[in-house]
């Protein structure tokens, strides 16, 4: 695999202020940061990063499933990009399609927290609650457990687990 350059000034100046813009909750500003960065540059993976937070934060999920899956073409080892895509494709509706493009990635990133955390949420949301019990198990097992806990109590996607996780 080809190493990717890291962004070089003046673009990694308005990649880190479309980063904070993004921190102040700025989305508008964040994009307006994005477009001053090199043309050739924008499909840089980690300016589409933060280009899928953008559309995130806009409720653009056709565009952030197209961000995410240029992510994971490009960087297909970075476990962020699958997440993104899976998350795109729940919130477009497509919840079995976002668990059956996650779960495969279990064998690539199988310590990764937020891996089995979100495919708890598609198992809840599909019905599947003894699933969803089993991959938060796995959360459990690779994160630090009050953040996870804390986010199940605040997840509406794991509501029909919450019984089970207040102390």
């Amino acid at each position: 695999m080809n190493r990717i350059p890291k962004l070089q000034p003046p673009d990694s100046h308005h990649f880190n202020a479309a980063a904070g813009w993004l921190e102040l909750g700025d989305h508008m500003e964040a994009n307006e940061e994005l477009e001053k960065i090199t043309p050739g540059l924008r499909a840089h993976p980690e300016v589409l990063k933060i280009r899928y937070q953008v559309y995130d934060r806009a409720g653009k999920w056709t565009v952030c499933h197209d961000v995410a899956k240029a992510i994971t073409e490009i960087v297909p080892d970075d476990c962020g990009g699958w997440v993104s895509l899976s998350i795109a494709l729940y919130r477009l509706g497509r919840t079995q399609e976002a668990m059956d493009t996650l779960e495969p990635q279990l064998n690539a990133f199988p310590q990764e927290w937020l891996v089995h955390y979100n495919l708890a949420c598609y198992a809840a949301q599909l019905g599947k609650l003894r699933d969803a019990e089993k991959f938060l198990k796995g959360a459990f097992s690779f994160g630090d457990s009050k953040t996870i806990q804390q986010l199940i109590l605040d997840d509406p996607d794991l509501e029909p687990l919450w019984n089970e996780f207040r102390l």
